[in-house]
């Protein structure tokens, strides 16, 4: 199959490095110094886990200058970039073409349903710790490397799915088909969120967390508080989250940040709307007490971060 990804960061860049060492057909896309650096010189892989290497040739374009017709699109970019994203996957994609986000925001894929009407849209969620060292260089630290999807409805069940899951297994990724990605990806955002609300609130990384103390207790707390969410939305988790992301987390390298930390702390635009003030929205809608979420909100918001 024809695979189309659309940002080349750490989540995308990993995912289009893995695919095409592997002789997927695979397009990343990209902008700016980090396409201009791939397309003189390969994607470079800094990886803890298969050491440093090159890929190239790889296939890397802009939105302007793609005129394929992929039959997947993994949409691997910043929630606050998704709205560009609907125009040019309107122009790109046919009919049979799925579509699998994979974002921190917890309900991408319903929401983008609503805006690509005329195409199957997933939802999905991804277990990596990688970033853009610099143009053309993915970072990525640990041996996890696992992306998750599935359909909101059974009856939307493609044969292409299972290709999907088959393809990124032979390129050495994790590929899960989830039978209730609702659930496993409100899993992944129950670590996600809080990690980046927690480390937020204290303007810390994950070494301080890791240890006992105030931030490691809010961090708890926040957890149990997207526990209590997932009960009364009635996709309860099938582990303990607390114990289950409490290892995800000490398992990490102490200088470990989330992405939308680092982009509030070199003033670009962030997740936090997503990641953290959604969470109080849900809680009223379900009628769940956030009073942690709330405390990292107010404080957030007096910041000026929107």
């Amino acid at each position: 199959m024809k695979y189309l990804v659309v940002g080349a960061g750490g989540t995308g860049g990993s995912i289009g490095a893995y695919m095409t060492e592997a002789g997927k057909d695979v397009t990343l896309i990209a902008r700016g110094a980090h396409l201009k650096k791939m397309q003189e010189e390969g994607l470079k892989m800094e990886t803890t886990k298969k050491g440093n290497y090159t890929v190239n040739p790889i296939k890397a374009t802009d939105m302007e200058h793609y005129d394929g017709q992929p039959d997947v699109i993994f949409v691997c970019v910043k929630g606050y970039s998704l709205e560009e994203t609907i125009p040019f996957i309107k122009r790109v994609a046919k009919e049979s073409t799925v579509v699998i986000p994979i974002l921190n925001i917890y309900g991408t894929g319903g929401r983008m349903q609503e805006k690509l009407p005329e195409l199957l849209v997933t939802d999905g969620c991804i277990y990596i710790a990688a970033q853009i060292k610099e143009p053309g260089t993915i970072w990525q630290n640990g041996d996890i490397f696992r992306v998750v999807y599935g359909v909101r409805k059974q009856e939307e069940l493609r044969p292409e799915l299972f290709e999907v899951a088959k393809d990124l297994k032979e390129s050495g990724i994790d590929g899960v088909l989830s039978e209730n990605i609702q659930r496993d990806a409100l899993q992944k955002f129950a670590y996600v969120s809080p990690m980046a609300a927690c480390g937020l609130y204290y303007h810390v990384s994950a070494g301080e967390v890791q240890k006992t103390g105030e931030p490691r207790d809010t961090f708890v707390k926040l957890m149990k508080e997207i526990d209590a969410l997932a009960v009364a939305m009635d996709v309860p988790f099938l582990v303990d989250i607390v114990t289950t992301n409490l290892q995800i987390l000490d398992a990490l390298n102490p200088t470990a940040s989330t992405s939308m930390q680092r982009d509030i702390y070199a003033g670009k635009s962030s997740e936090i709307d997503g990641l953290i003030y959604e969470v109080v929205r849900m809680g009223k809608k379900y009628g769940v007490p956030t009073p942690t979420y709330e405390m990292v909100e107010k404080k957030a918001r007096e910041d000026g971060l929107k």
